[in-house]
């Protein structure tokens, strides 16, 4: 999207300054944003990740005072960071480290990053008070123009990857479109692209979000998809959310402010979705993954059948044709059909068939890295963070035997420390064997071997040495496949760290 360069007056507003640890002196420069909303006012940005300095961004945009917040002392400050020479701010303060929490108190607007729990900083405390605090992601949408049409998808499993399928999908249309949130760019990153430019030169017609329920902790007011979308719910981030039934809440407050009512798609038959969602009945129209109203797939035909009756959609598409490895990425692909159907920019069904085969899963995703002189290939699904996406892929490798690397940190699930790896043992026991690695190992060995695992289980120190194993183990026509189970945080940044590790060791073969 090009954009034009814009010159407005020039502006000056007061910020007081209150001293804490690391921090810097106001600097005051051009304003050249044209609707500065949140002139005179300040807003405080907690979490200063690339969702918050997006936020931190779009709000010097909108004319406020930005003072950024953050308790990770080793982050760089705002005011020396490049992308925001150019924006147009009369106040940006940075604080690292310890802080008087009277800043959130006096500021008049508290946005929050989702990596921010809301027990941290006093936030709860802030909300229950009535002081206005929003997510990144409500922030945003404020001033997103009201002409998108946005496509919104949470869910435990499989989110990236329909947000990714249903942004090709609407690109082969030629639909322009931004593809983002918890995938990627920030929502706050196209606000600002946006807002940079009057409403009738944004070309964008639709959003594709994917939604953490991190990002759906604080209620939205303002950012309401035409088409939501909860894939399913299983066990993760409890050590957050505490119960299923918080999880499943915070999930389906993404049907709680719909625009045009289009299309709400949720898994069928999970209880506490059902529980959680009935609130939300009448603001949208329903359907459902894997049961009608909705998608139902025939994985013998490989043919998805949509029917919809209230929104006008009767259709089928045509699978067989996925290069996406994974039966898993059916469904994937069926929902992103229907939910991009949904929207009604002008793609159809039917029309949709047409881009079947040129679907690309996202990176760490059943991703095939490469075929092996030994005749052996590598996939990456580090994305695999909890056992239930582990099995999906382990699901979609039937007929190919495969050593499987499972480990890092298991989450909590329940209070039970097993974290549900028993589940596994039914498809792993197809398969050349297991190699276990990461702080997660020895619980992960105990209870495969302790619920009856048939095939060698191989225990490593660390993703490296698990490496060393499988090499030994493969053989022709194997598959070497990363599918965790567990998160990455033992021994990596994050799982695109450990994919890319673990991509790096298999081309070193």
């Amino acid at each position: 999207m090009k954009l034009q360069s814009l010159s407005y007056a020039h502006k000056t507003l007061p910020l007081k300054f209150i001293y804490s640890p690391k921090t810097t002196y106001l600097r005051t420069i051009q304003a050249c944003f044209p609707r500065q909303d949140l002139k005179n006012r300040t807003v405080a940005i907690v979490g200063l990740g690339k969702s918050g300095k997006a936020a931190a961004r779009l709000a010097l945009a909108r004319g406020a005072s930005v003072i950024g917040i953050d308790q990770n002392e080793n982050l760089g400050l705002l005011e020396q960071d490049p992308s925001f020479m150019e924006l147009a701010h009369t106040g940006l303060r940075t604080i690292l480290g310890c802080f008087d929490r009277k800043l959130l108190n006096e500021a008049d607007l508290v946005v929050v990053s989702p990596g921010v729990p809301l027990e941290n900083y006093g936030l709860l405390s802030l909300l229950q008070s009535g002081k206005l605090v929003m997510s990144e992601l409500d922030f945003a949408a404020e001033v997103l123009p009201k002409s998108f049409r946005i496509l919104a998808v949470t869910g435990s499993n499989g989110k990236s990857t329909v947000v990714t399928f249903a942004g090709q999908m609407l690109s082969h249309f030629g639909v322009d479109t931004f593809v983002g949130g918890n995938l990627g760019n920030p929502l706050s990153e196209v606000a600002f692209q946006c807002f940079k430019l009057p409403s009738e030169e944004c070309k964008l017609k639709a959003t594709v979000v994917e939604v953490s329920s991190y990002q759906m902790e604080i209620p939205c007011q303002y950012f309401c998809p035409s088409v939501a979308v909860v894939l399913n719910l299983t066990p993760d981030h409890l050590e957050r959310h505490k119960t299923m039934l918080s999880y499943a809440a915070t999930k389906c407050r993404l049907f709680s402010h719909m625009t045009n009512a289009r299309l709400g798609l949720l898994s069928f038959g999970n209880q506490h979705l059902d529980e959680a969602v009935r609130k939300y009945w009448n603001k949208f129209n329903r359907a459902w993954i894997g049961a009608f109203p909705g998608v139902k797939i025939d994985m013998e035909t490989k043919i998805a059948s949509f029917e919809v009756p209230d929104i006008g959609i009767a259709s089928q598409l045509q699978l067989g044709g996925m290069r996406a490895i994974g039966k898993h990425n059916y469904y994937n692909a069926a929902v992103a059909a229907l939910s991009v159907a949904g929207l009604d920019v002008g793609a159809d069904v039917e029309a949709i068939n047409s881009t079947i085969e040129k679907l690309r899963a996202p990176p760490h995703r059943m991703q095939i890295v490469c075929k092996d002189i030994h005749g052996v290939t590598w996939v990456d699904d580090s994305k695999a963070t909890n056992t239930e996406a582990t099995y999906a892929g382990l699901m979609g490798m039937t007929g190919q035997k495969s050593v499987v690397l499972l480990g890092g940190l298991a989450k909590v699930l329940n209070g039970q420390a097993s974290n549900g790896f028993e589940q596994l043992i039914e498809p792993l026991n197809s398969h050349r064997c297991v190699v276990i690695f990461g702080s997660s190992g020895n619980l992960i060995h105990d209870t495969l071997s302790g619920n009856g695992l048939s095939i060698p289980c191989i225990q490593a120190s660390n993703l490296k040495d698990a490496v060393k194993h499988a090499r030994k183990m493969a053989q022709h026509g194997d598959a070497i496949v990363l599918s965790p189970g567990c998160a990455s945080f033992d021994e990596f940044r994050n799982f695109e760290h450990r994919g890319m590790v673990f991509q790096e060791l298999a081309m070193s073969s």
